[in-house]
């Protein structure tokens, strides 16, 4: 086989794949993910109502294909009030990285039902409801808020034309160490766009796979 056919074969598999096949196994894998995952979250939901009363899953407002929103369900790994109370738990240089990365290094809001939920991805399970009603993919770009739209300015278009995922490029091999300020994040979320395929959504789900039972969380 010659280079341009391999080129050529290359191009037929990723058109087959994302043309239907790619849906077709999101539905499949959620399926099982769904069904596999009910008893884990029951108990996981009744643990972190013992810890801390609330709801023990919320949704949460994110930006889809095509910038629709869309209510993405997970798993509640802080404190009930944790988004309510931003001041009680966090130091102002805390809030600060908290308004800029959605994240906070060591944060303290976090219960310690969520910390270990997180490590074992559990509290991402409920989004594979997301990915059944076809809002989600399973592997795809991280799903925004608004706010974090103006991080990928002129790339923006392009990175909301295709379904944002439980995981990607950057979920599976850099979470916490890529961030928006530093630019590495976008040009991650961004890689996938431009590149996805079969065997990229392959290697990012080996990698989640390996993430999470290395207890790596994020």
């Amino acid at each position: 086989m010659t280079r341009g056919d391999s080129k050529g074969w290359k191009s037929k598999v990723s058109e087959w794949y994302l043309g239907g096949v790619k849906r077709g196994l999101d539905v499949g894998i959620s399926l099982v993910a769904v069904a596999v995952g009910a008893v884990p979250v029951a108990v996981s939901s009744l643990a972190i109502f013992v810890e801390s009363p609330g709801a023990p899953v919320f949704r949460q407002e994110r930006i889809g294909k095509n910038g629709v929103p869309f209510g993405m369900w997970k798993l509640r790994t802080m404190y009930a009030d944790a988004e309510k109370n931003v001041d009680r738990y966090l130091t102002p240089e805390q809030q600060e990285q908290w308004a800029r990365e959605r994240k906070v290094d060591d944060d303290p809001r976090i219960t310690k039902v969520g910390n270990f939920l997180r490590k074992i991805s559990i509290d991402e399970i409920p989004q594979f409801l997301n990915v059944l009603t076809g809002d989600m993919s399973v592997v795809g770009p991280r799903p925004v808020t608004s706010d974090e739209l103006m991080w990928y300015g002129d790339d923006v278009d392009e990175v909301l034309s295709v379904r944002p995922g439980v995981t990607g490029w950057w979920q599976a091999f850099a979470r916490n160490g890529a961030t928006w300020d530093s630019g590495e994040r976008q040009s991650m979320e961004l890689y996938y766009v431009r590149h996805m395929g079969l065997a990229l959504d392959l290697r990012i789900f080996f990698h989640t796979f390996v993430a999470v039972f290395k207890l790596t969380g994020r």
